[in-house]
């Protein structure tokens, strides 16, 4: 690939390109506040993002509650995607709840959204269930998955 991309932890001068990269990705996007509030006030949320020559160009999020892991989201840039960035991301992401000590890590997916759940699939997880009408846009249900860490 010969590109090198970094990690860190989000920080709140990164919300302005957060914000950018979710409303690229998601039909409803979160808000800046929200985004704010789990940058700089939830204590159990970790934000972590993957740069291009110092540009953030993705992020994930989790939830470290006790000893789970929670991907509230993640999306890397459309002109970025294809390249296994969110492979890469979510490496990292589950390296930090390891290190934080989670012992299992559970996110959802839509159930249309095949590429993603065979990412997860790739990297361990499995299917755990169903959440009826989880989805606000448009009321698909969600693919829960869970893996042990």
């Amino acid at each position: 690939m010969g590109e090198a991309y970094t990690f860190r932890l989000a920080k709140v001068s990164d919300i302005d390109d957060i914000l950018g990269i979710e409303q690229a990705s998601f039909t409803v996007p979160w808000s800046r506040e929200a985004f704010y509030r789990e940058i700089v006030e939830n204590q159990f949320a970790y934000y972590l993002v993957i740069e291009d020559s110092f540009q953030p160009i993705g992020y994930c999020g989790i939830w470290l509650v006790m000893d789970e892991a929670h991907v509230t989201n993640i999306a890397i840039l459309p002109s970025y995607r294809g390249r296994r960035l969110g492979e890469m991301l979510m490496r990292e992401a589950i390296k930090l709840a390891r290190t934080q000590g989670a012992r299992t890590m559970t996110l959802e997916a839509r159930v249309s959204n095949h590429v993603a759940q065979n990412l997860y699939k790739k990297l361990g997880f499995e299917a755990g269930g169903i959440r009826k009408n989880y989805y606000s846009d448009n009321g698909e249900d969600a693919l829960v998955m869970w893996v042990e860490l």
